[in-house]
This record gives structure tokens, C-alpha cells and sequence, in this order.
């Protein structure tokens, strides 16, 4: 008899898990029905600010695969438009609302990938037009819709974080007067305040009005579209608004059907990416993953987890193995020509997680002093004062600094210490890096303060 396997969700992790369980069962032992609410499936949602700043082209090109490959290649049952309402975890069913009309769709296995959910801010005036949150591909093209037909000059900001920089960006580059809000007091803070006001600096060089330690407040709206933003520090103009208040799981379907939810709002899965519902899995935004540094659950939105998350699922449910062990909190972005990079724990992480952690700054240069093109580069590096493990790390740089910390996260990833990291065989030649480069440069004065 053919199994049948439901995804909710046709992004990163549900089409990820779909496609790894097809390969492994044809369409006579696994039937296969994914449920998608929007228009486009398996998009790069991280590509939407640089297709609104113009790097690229057309939405279709942030598109990695079109339905009719899913439909026709792969026989998967995708259905768009469709929004999966409740799931009945005693009769094994969904149901399903779609082009107006309500019904039920069976299933012997599910995967739940419903992603994040943008956080919104409950304040006056905040459903006018104009004001534009940017998660889905459908947003994006709303939005260049909306600069298009109205040509607006001055831009607001809600949010520092990494989408607040980058959409700071995208009206930078669009000719907009730019004004960037943030509760906390620097931008960024996911790292540390002395790297955070770093950022702060690149974004005021870039042209960026600052409005930093000022809540949200409200917004004026004048023939239906938005006029200005409110804050603590009172009234600032705008022709449109971008949200960049983060997201936070999308485990509402879950927690409804009795599935569990942890602390972080995710939904709680093992290694393999199962819930404790037998037969039911779950993967991306809306689950709840292990910091393999903080030894916590941590819930992060970010597509290479989602992808490597619904891998595992689609190969497990095919008959396969495939573990998912949990992440480091690797992540980089840029304004223009200044670029953010961290891993690991921040500071206050690593002392919340109980480390006594001790952090250290340096400056070095992309490439050998000399050589032409060689910028200024910022490395932060936390360890743990008792045992000298490297906890986390932060760079901020122009050109050639942020992949760096892909290193780092490496030597995270595998628990080294920043003695052992000052001796890693790195590359080296003038045009990408100076004779020390700066991850070792941080290592090494870790490691002597370590000493002293």
C-alpha cells in the first residue's frame, strides 16, 4: 500500500525534506503532497534586500526550483495557495483552506516546516500603507511595487539587526534619505556593544540617520499611506517603512494539534528531526535547535539550517539516516562596503550559559599592508577564562573580512582553544592576507592574555 507523505510549507526546509524523500521512494511507495500559502516555492528569502537594491534583476532569479520541477520531475503533489489550517494528529489528517473552500487531506507521515513568523509592532497606525515588512518573496515584490509607483525619498528603518542593514542598504542604493530606529543603544545587537557601535559608525559613514534607544511608538498615516514614524524621541518623516524586528518560530499549527513547543517557541525535535508525535517531523524557522556551545536550545532563522534540517528529515523519512546535531550561531552581512561577521556566544551569552568568559580586540588588514586594496579589519575573539576554549567571535571589516569567520566557526564547531588555533596552517599570500592574519593575530593576544 503507498504511503502518503504532507508538507506545510514549500520553502527551504519543506521542499528540502520533500525532494530527499523522493529519492530514496519512488511514486509508487511514497505519494507526496506539499501545502505552500504563497505564490513561489524554494526561493532564497536572504537574496530579497539585494533584488530590492538592484543586484538582482528579477525575483525569478532568487527562485532555486519552479513548481513544475517538483511536479513533473519529481512527482510531488504541490499545491500553492493553499494554507494548511489545523492538523488532527488522532485521525491523521490536515486541513486544508484553498480558493475559498475547506477540506481534509490524509496523511502517514508529516513534515511541518511553516517557517518564522515576522514580528509585527501593536502600535497605532501600523496597518498603513507603506509600511512593509520583507520575509517572503511576495513582500519583496510588493515592496518594489510600492518605490516604484510612489517614488518615496525618505526611508525609515525599524530595526538594527542583520535585515535592518541590509534594507538600510537597498534605500541607500535607491537614492533614499535613510533613517534607522533600534531600541537597544547600537545597532547589531547580537554582538557585543563595543563591535556593535562599530556598525554604528559604517552606518552613520554610509549617510544613515541613527535614531538608537528609541521604542516604537506609532505611526501617522495621511491619504492611507504612511506619513511618519513615532518614537520615544519623538517624530520622525517617512514615505515608507521597513520592519526589520526579527521573526520568531511559526509553531502556532504545532502547539495547536498538541505537538510540543519548547522555550524558544520552537518546536521541540531530536537529532533526526522528529517531534515527540510518531510520525511527525518538523524543520527550519520553526523548530527549536541545540547551540552546540551554550548547550541550550537556541530557535534560529537562517536558510542553511533550514536546508540541512529538512535534508535530514526527507532522508530519514525515505528510509535513510541522517542526524541534524545543532549550530554555533554563524551569521554575516554588509552595508555597502563595511561587512559583519559572528559566531559562537556573544559576552553576555557566554556568562548567561555560565562560562566566565574574557574577550579580546585586535585590528589588522585584509591583505599584506602593502598590497593595494587592503582595509581595516576588526577581530573579536571570547574564550573562557579557565580552559581558554574559544566561546565566540565577531569581525567587522570591509571587503575580505567577513568569511573569515568561517574559520572560526570551524574551530568553534570542533571545541579548540585559542592556544591551538595560533598555530593553524592558514593561507597566505599579500593579495588575500598579511603574513598573520588577523584570526591568528586574535588568537595569539587571546592567548597571552590567557597567560598573564
Amino acid at each position: 500500500m503507498t504511503e502518503r507523505l504532507v508538507v506545510i510549507g514549500g520553502d527551504a526546509a519543506g521542499m528540502s525534506a520533500a525532494s530527499q524523500a523522493r529519492r530514496r521512494r519512488g511514486p509508487d511507495e511514497l505519494s507526496i503532497v506539499a501545502f505552500e500559502r504563497g505564490r513561489h516555492v524554494s526561493y532564497s528569502a536572504c537574496g530579497i534586500p539585494y533584488l530590492v537594491a538592484g543586484d538582482v534583476g528579477d525575483p525569478d532569479d532568487l527562485v532555486a526550483r519552479h513548481p513544475a520541477e517538483f511536479r513533473d520531475r519529481q512527482h510531488i503533489d504541490l499545491r500553492l495557495g493553499s494554507e494548511v489550517a489545523a492538523i488532527d494528529t488522532d485521525r491523521r489528517e490536515v486541513l486544508v483552506r484553498a480558493d475559498g473552500r475547506e477540506y481534509r487531506e490524509p496523511f502517514d507521515q508529516l513534515v511541518i516546516a511553516t517557517g518564522g513568523v515576522p514580528l509585527r509592532p501593536e502600535v497605532p497606525g501600523a496597518l498603513a500603507l507603506g509600511i512593509h515588512g520583507v520575509q517572503t518573496l511576495d513582500d519583496g515584490m510588493r515592496l518594489l511595487g510600492y518605490l516604484e509607483r510612489h517614488a518615496p525619498r525618505r526611508a525609515v528603518v525599524v530595526g538594527g539587526g542583520y535585515i535592518g542593514l541590509e534594507m538600510a542598504e537597498a534605500m541607500l542604493r535607491r537614492g533614499l534619505d535613510v533613517t534607522l530606529v533600534d531600541a537597544a543603544e547600537q545597532p547589531m545587537r547580537t554582538l557585543d556593544p563595543d563591535m556593535g557601535a562599530l556598525v554604528g559608525d559604517a552606518l552613520r559613514a554610509e549617510g544613515v540617520t541613527l535614531r538608537l534607544g528609541e521604542t516604537l511608538q506609532g505611526f501617522t498615516a495621511a491619504a492611507g499611506r504612511v506619513a511618519s514614524v513615532h518614537t520615544s524621541g519623538g517624530e520622525i518623516p517617512a514615505d515608507v517603512v521597513i520592519l526589520g524586528l526579527g521573526t520568531r518560530p511559526g509553531s502556532d499549527l504545532a502547539r495547536a494539534a498538541g505537538i510540543a513547543v519548547g522555550a524558544t517557541g520552537g518546536i521541540r525535535v531530536d537529532r533526526r528531526m522528529r517531534t515527540p508525535v510518531e510520525g511527525i517531523w518538523a524543520a527550519g524557522d520553526c523548530v527549536e535547535t541545540f547551540h552546540l556551545v551554550s548547550q541550550r536550545p537556541v530557535a534560529i532563522a537562517l536558510g542553511t539550517h533550514a536546508n540541512k534540517q529538512g535534508r535530514a528529515a526527507g532522508i530519514n523519512i525515505g528510509g535513510g539516516y541522517a542526524t541534524f546535531p545543532g549550530v554555533v550561531g554563524t551569521a554575516v552581512s554588509k552595508l555597502c562596503a563595511h561587512e559583519v561577521a559572528r559566531t559562537g556566544l556573544s559576552t553576555a551569552e557566554a556568562e548567561a550559559a555560565g562560562f566566565a568568559p574574557f574577550g579580546v580586540v585586535t585590528e589588522s588588514t585584509t591583505r599584506a599592508g602593502y598590497f593595494p586594496g587592503a582595509t581595516k579589519i576588526r577581530t573579536k575573539i571570547i574564550a573562557e577564562r579557565t580552559s581558554g576554549r574559544l566561546l565566540g567571535a565577531q569581525i567587522v571589516g570591509r571587503e575580505g573580512a567577513a568569511k573569515r569567520i568561517d574559520a572560526l566557526a570551524v574551530a568553534l564547531w570542533n571545541g579548540m582553544t585559542v592556544e591551538e588555533m595560533t598555530s593553524l596552517d592558514l593561507s597566505y599570500a599579500p593579495p588575500f592576507a598579511p603574513v598573520w592574519d588577523p584570526i591568528l593575530i586574535a588568537a595569539r593576544k587571546a592567548a597571552e592574555a590567557l597567560g598573564s
